[in-house]
């Protein structure tokens, strides 16, 4: 009987023994290592895109000046040009006309005129003489005037038949890239009628449209205060252009629909590769002193709101909220919620639960930095 009692004791004993390690075990599965990392205060430079639009420096539409069959056409479209080479060639076959009846008018004129003035020495002499009225003479000058105004009338009228001639020929007003050419040789031609447009794209404008709080933003910053601030145009596939560009100038007045105001860059171009019209992405720097970051794979949203959690002294987590003031790449920069010093969980968020105590594994700023190695648009510099 007594060794039964033993026994039974014993049996009690590994049952208890058991339970207790069984409980040891889940408490240490209860109490994940993870990943923390303490917020501190940085020096931040965040990068913003903007639409943007990018235009030739000069861009201007080539029109006839006179109307007429187009004879000759002795450019490609997408050729360069040089200032004051021949473009178009209209029909001068009238105008050439119009010029031989303008130098015939004023030859004319010239012999009226040459014929007023003998007659005015004609009649002098006889008044001299007292043979006719001084009155003789008054009308002689005043047929010498008359005909003096009509050389002039004459030569003006010349010039004009010669411009209209020169107009013709229609010549590049510039260096630059012919557009497209809508009309063929043989074509009539209106006056006025658009033939083409010349670009000169060795320098080209970015415009974008920054809105009225990041305007501000620039401005009380004093990055905006005058021109200079560099910036990068990111292609249509995303590439970035090789040469850096230069904020020149901003519009004077925000638009009513978007809230929004322009502001203008300027990118040099020397391979030609930008093209008026085309379309891309203005990256703009802004410099944040004493930024708090968290990175966004330590964020869970719930109902519109950011949390993290946070762990106390006692590595016990708690989710707390925070109101983020942007987001950048992998990082929220916190407008408030979170303070300096305070301990966030990096990661494993989605295995655990408020109140739950954890095993912290600490991270340093550099070492959070490497765990996130997609290319960052905020580059992070630390105190």
């Amino acid at each position: 009987m007594k060794g039964y009692v033993i026994a039974i004791a014993l049996s009690i004993s590994a049952f208890i023994t058991g339970c207790s390690s069984q409980a040891e075990e889940k408490t240490e599965v209860e109490k994940p290592a993870l990943p923390i990392f303490e917020i501190t205060r940085q020096s931040t430079t965040l990068q913003r895109e903007y639409a943007g639009n990018v235009e030739a420096v000069r861009n201007v539409e080539i029109r006839a000046r006179v109307g007429g069959f187009l004879d000759k056409i002795h450019v490609d479209e997408g050729r360069q040009v040089k200032k004051g080479q021949l473009l178009f060639q209209i029909n001068q076959a009238e105008y050439q006309a119009e010029l031989a009846k303008a130098k015939a008018n004023l030859k004319s004129a010239m012999a009226e005129a040459k014929t007023a003035e003998v007659e005015l020495g004609r009649v002098k002499l006889l008044v001299d003489k007292k043979v006719i009225s001084a009155s003789e003479l008054e009308l002689s000058k005043s047929k010498l005037d008359a005909a003096k105004a009509a050389i002039e009338e004459a030569q003006s009228a010349q010039e004009n038949a010669s411009l209209r001639l020169a107009h013709a020929s229609i010549r590049a007003p510039f260096d630059g890239v012919i557009n497209r050419i809508p009309s063929k040789m043989g074509s009539l031609i209106e006056e006025g009628a658009l033939l083409t447009t010349v670009s000169d794209i060795r320098e080209v404008y970015a415009y974008f449209h920054v809105s009225e709080k990041e305007y501000l933003e620039y401005i009380k910053k004093g990055q905006h205060s005058s021109s200079g601030q560099e910036v990068t145009l990111l292609l249509a596939d995303d590439t970035p252009y090789k040469q850096a560009g230069k904020i020149e100038t901003m519009e004077s007045v925000f638009d009513d629909g978007s809230g929004t105001i322009a502001f203008r860059a300027r990118f040099p171009n020397p391979d030609k590769m930008l093209k008026h019209g085309a379309t891309g992405k203005i990256r703009l720097k802004n410099e944040v002193d004493n930024a708090v970051l968290v990175p966004q794979k330590a964020v869970f949203e719930i109902q519109d709101k950011n949390y993290v959690y946070v762990v106390d002294a006692s590595n016990k987590v708690k989710m707390r909220s925070f109101v983020p003031q942007s987001r950048v790449a992998q990082f929220y920069l916190v407008k408030s919620g979170l303070e300096p010093g305070e301990k966030v969980v990096y990661e494993g968020i989605q295995n655990i639960r408020d109140g739950q105590q954890i095993v912290p594994q600490a991270l340093s700023p550099e070492s959070l930095l490497t765990l996130n190695p997609a290319k960052s648009e905020a580059e992070v510099v630390a105190n």
